[in-house]
């Protein structure tokens, strides 16, 4: 079952919510791009590593990849907006 929405949303939450037809088209692209082989083996690994850690299933914390290429413990709502804002590449 999906989570409840919240009665706050962040920024882009909000604006998709008012933007039924930009919701669309993002909803589109994300199933294209969730599709690909990248992206599969991409959430596979992170799968396995909250697996091996014995966090999976349990919400929380996410996983963010630093640049040494390590896995760290970090709260979602940071790690979510560290997106590469105009093409760079920020982790952590």
């Amino acid at each position: 079952m999906a989570p409840k929405k919240t009665p706050t949303p962040r920024r882009s939450a909000a604006y998709y919510r008012k933007n039924t037809e930009a919701y669309a088209k993002k909803l589109a692209y994300d199933t294209k791009e969730n599709k690909s082989p990248t992206d599969k083996k991409y959430r596979a690994d992170l799968a396995d590593a909250r697996r091996s850690r014995g966090m999976m299933g349990k919400g929380g914390s996410d996983l963010s990849h630093t640049k040494s290429g390590r896995l760290v413990k970090e709260s979602p709502s940071k790690n979510r907006a560290r997106n590469g804002s105009n093409g760079k590449s920020t982790k952590k």
